[in-house]
């Protein structure tokens, strides 16, 4: 089964920017809606942003729409989760997922470990 590994997470201030990035093991990539969930300390897993396997669509939860952008690059089987305008709210652990379903689902087929966000002055 493909593996996500994330990368790009850290301590950012507000109104900062950062992009996270996921690489998937092998080719099978392509074949994936992908998306981010995040959970904050506390809470329980959240959706942020989807993107369908050709990245012909994208949709986002209602707090970082504008804010945040999903994208995709199959040549390098990498998605993108880019952040702006980042929020004390959006400090968390953002989890990559694959999925062969449309819109996502709840629990999509395959997880990374996850990467920390933490916004703080």
């Amino acid at each position: 089964q493909m593996q996500l590994m994330e990368s790009g997470g850290g301590t950012v201030q507000p109104g900062d920017s950062v992009t996270l990035s996921c690489v998937g093991s092998d080719n099978t990539f392509s074949n994936y809606a992908m998306g981010w969930f995040r959970q904050a300390p506390g809470k329980e897993r959240q959706f942020v942003a989807g993107i369908r396997y050709n990245a012909a669509n994208t949709y986002y939860a209602d707090p970082v729409v504008g804010r945040f952008t999903i994208s995709r690059d199959n040549t390098k089987n990498t998605v993108f989760l880019q952040m702006n305008n980042l929020k004390f709210e959006d400090t968390a652990d953002y989890y990559c997922a694959a999925d062969l379903s449309w819109p996502l689902s709840r629990y999509p087929d395959v997880w990374g470990q996850g990467t920390l966000v933490t916004v703080s002055s």
